[in-house]
């Protein structure tokens, strides 16, 4: 069938995510038809570079042939099993694997199915905690204004409002929300040189007021990822976690996007030395090839739920491919090859040329801020540098760029008015050096009008 027939039934038949189906009448999707490395190829032999990650998922590239060949040992093996009354030595080592990376303190794994999951699963376990030591008004929590968590019910209820939740609203529980260490817009009117973390008070003031009420704070650690790729510093984070400690609230840390050495450590709370009470973790976590969602808790939360079954402390929650086998044995490869190829090192390498290339891009027209971090840099476009006033909805400069990103071969996602790169970690300095090229020509054509 010729690329057009495929797409027509693609468009028959499919309803793509965060995607204006009509526009797909003028601008259809990408026939992709294989992949390797950090390059897709479309059905016509046309190549792009996968900046993003597969959103955010993609760790050792497309394609890695360890990774593929204990998939197909594990197919031929157990395929899957439901993880109530059996177990399989997959979830087991990974589960041990994962504890022997995590920060201090956590001991115990939870797998559910990806990112949503894994932040419902805290939420939950949180919430039932206080309940099963009989701190029954400890219900409520406390998120950023511009966290996401992602996309179910509980995720959005503790995410900040956006596009992607605002219609949804009015099913969604009460959570508080404090502002969010946004330093290029510092919503307590400072300067990153001078403000001593002063977007912590809000937060500090929360907790003395209303600590009895709250169970966790849950926030991406580093990078606020889907609020436009924010990096923060890592005081806040060490200060947060000092007044979740003090104030007997549980730390939640959304690791979905941030672990597996995309900040350039495995974890990103290593930044801050943090000792949260949960993570939650997925995209990366099998290297981007199969889904999979883990919850990471201490030894005190798990202990809380342990009992006879008359004292009904058990957690009823579950996924029918929790701990999935084939899942679970990508995952553990992936993290051999981190083990054995030096990938760390190799991004730590790496993330000084894509700091040094975005610094570049502060004297371009449109470019309001540049932040990066390991393998994570990002640039924020504003209509006036002065006043830092962002381009509006309706201008469509994502969409714009977008375009033009494919033209270079570059598949680049903007988040709002933020530019970005997540790349793979097996990217090679002479495709990173043209990325970083071809997103600085995209760039320098965009002024004040978009």
């Amino acid at each position: 069938m010729s690329r057009r027939g495929w797409i027509k039934k693609d468009l028959q038949y499919n309803w793509h995510p965060y995607t204006q189906m009509k526009d797909c009448e003028d601008d259809p999707p990408i026939l992709l038809d294989k992949a390797r490395g950090i390059r897709l190829y479309d059905i016509d032999g046309n190549f792009y570079y996968d900046t993003i990650a597969s959103w955010w998922c993609n760790v050792h590239g497309h394609n890695h042939p360890r990774i593929t060949k204990a998939i197909h040992e594990q197919l031929n093996r157990l395929d899957h099993v439901m993880f109530a009354g059996f177990t399989h030595t997959p979830a087991i080592r990974l589960a041990e694997k994962l504890i022997s990376y995590a920060p201090p303190g956590l001991a115990r794994v939870f797998f559910s199915d990806n990112g949503s999951t894994a932040v419902e699963t805290a939420l939950k376990l949180s919430f039932q905690y206080w309940q099963n030591i009989g701190k029954r008004k400890k219900t409520k929590f406390v998120a950023l204004d511009h966290g996401y968590h992602g996309d179910t019910i509980g995720a959005m209820s503790v995410s900040g409002v956006s596009l992607f939740n605002k219609i949804f609203s009015p099913l969604l529980f009460g959570s508080f929300k404090v502002v969010s260490p946004y330093c290029y817009r510092c919503p307590m009117g400072e300067k990153p040189a001078t403000c001593r973390t002063r977007c912590i008070e809000p937060l500090e003031k929360l907790f003395r007021d209303r600590s009895g009420e709250i169970a966790a704070f849950i926030l991406e650690p580093m990078v606020m990822a889907a609020g436009g790729m924010i990096v923060y510093p890592a005081e806040y984070l060490k200060k947060a976690g000092e007044l979740a400690r003090r104030y007997n609230v549980h730390l939640i840390l959304d690791e979905v996007a941030t672990a597996f050495g995309r900040t350039g450590t495995m974890f990103a709370s290593e930044h801050a030395g943090a000792r949260p009470d949960i993570v939650c973790l997925s995209k990366g976590i099998t290297g981007g090839y199969l889904p999979l969602g883990a919850t990471l808790v201490t030894e005190k939360i798990y202990r809380a739920f342990y009992g006879d079954y008359r004292e009904r402390k058990t957690f009823y929650h579950g996924h029918t491919y929790t701990a999935n086998p084939v899942s679970c044995r990508a995952a553990l490869e992936s993290l051999m090859l981190f083990e054995e190829e030096g990938v760390l090192e190799k991004a730590a390498r790496l993330s000084k040329i894509i700091g040094h290339g975005l610094e570049s891009f502060r004297a371009l027209a449109a470019v309001g801020d540049v932040r990066y971090i390991g393998m994570i840099g990002a640039v924020e476009l504003v209509k006036d540098k002065d006043t830092k006033e962002p381009f509006g909805f309706t201008d469509r400069i994502g969409y714009s760029l977008y375009k033009r990103g494919l033209e270079k071969h570059l598949i680049m996602r903007p988040l709002g008015n933020s530019i970005y790169m997540f790349l793979p970690l097996c990217v090679k300095e002479r495709e990173l050096a043209y990325i970083i090229d071809a997103m600085y020509a995209i760039l320098k054509r965009v002024d004040k009008a978009g």
